[in-house]
């Protein structure tokens, strides 16, 4: 069977799925920004319960980490990831669920084994380099502080 680029793009055509790039687009945007108001909402409630600025920025992370893990646990991040895309990937919530996916995913190997060398599958990498460059940074910072 011989086609024409014409028969083919039409064949072709009507074969595959449509697009929902815009969907999905207006999905992603909705979810993370949820995620965002909702860290914003946290932040805000802290300091207006008497926080110091610092310290509601520091309990909304943890506070952030804590409900994406939990939603990760319950395999609800997962069902939202898969609606939403790359919204999901809110650096916070995103690197909680990375971190504990595997771990739990692992479980059945044992809690050493399993849970705590699975849980740094994805996140070690950044957590290394995170705790590295902070170190060189402290350092240089502290050698090169009376230069400054």
């Amino acid at each position: 069977m011989k086609l024409t680029p014409q028969e083919y793009d039409k064949m072709n055509t009507q074969a595959s799925p449509k697009s929902k790039l815009w969907k999905d687009c207006v999905w992603a945007f909705l979810v993370g920004g949820a995620i965002c108001l909702l860290g914003e909402v946290l932040r805000k409630s802290y300091a207006a319960g008497g926080m110091t600025l610092g310290d509601a920025g520091a309990l909304t992370s943890v506070t952030l980490i804590a409900i994406s893990a939990l939603t990760t646990a319950l395999s609800w991040y997962q069902k939202l990831a898969a609606k939403a895309g790359a919204g999901t990937l809110v650096p916070i919530t995103g690197f909680a669920n990375a971190v504990v996916s595997p771990a739990i995913e692992f479980k059945c190997e044992g809690y050493v084994p399993g849970v705590g060398a699975k849980m740094f599958l994805i996140a070690g990498p950044v957590i290394v380099y995170g705790l590295l460059a902070s170190t060189v940074w402290g350092v240089l910072y502290y050698f090169l502080r009376p230069f400054i």
